[in-house]
């Protein structure tokens, strides 16, 4: 059983808007996703492409079904981003050789060029909403967010 905190445990008649976590989670992600939908557009990308994009950064080849899982998107939808960024000439996706079930995503060349170029925007809009915090600081965040994501897992 897990052990409740002080932190976890709301009370409707002492609920304040303000006071609530996910009402700040809520506002950071609506400011974000403005944020980098303006700069993506600048570049001729939006946030699908770019989450896409972002997924394979570094990567050699991912499934569709892992981009769908880091992206947040139900696979029907990633499915027919991947179509339309394989039409743009960003990503080729090809059957797996180990498992002919499974379709593998790489970027191309332009691919890895529109990554590069969404990654400046990305690093932009970071660099300003972690203006002033440390890096300690975003080590725990990270690491509160993690924790937190594991508590609501399936």
């Amino acid at each position: 059983m897990v052990a409740k905190t002080e932190a976890a445990q709301a009370e409707p008649a002492d609920f304040q808007m303000e006071q609530w976590p996910f009402y700040w989670l809520t506002q950071f992600t609506g400011s974000y996703l403005r944020r980098i939908e303006l700069g993506l557009k600048g570049i001729k990308l939006d946030v699908p492409r770019w989450r896409v994009l972002m997924t394979l950064r570094g990567r050699e080849v991912l499934s569709v079904s892992e981009i769908a899982v880091h992206a947040i998107v139900k696979l029907p939808t990633m499915t027919k981003i991947i179509q339309r960024m394989q039409a743009d000439g960003l990503v080729i996706s090809q059957q797996s050789a180990a498992d002919g079930r499974v379709t593998e995503v790489v970027l191309t060349d332009a691919g890895r060029e529109a990554g590069e170029r969404a990654w400046a925007v990305a690093n932009r809009i970071y660099r300003r909403a972690f203006e002033g915090v440390t890096k300690e600081e975003v080590e725990a965040l990270n690491a509160l967010m993690r924790r937190m994501s594991a508590n609501l897992a399936d």
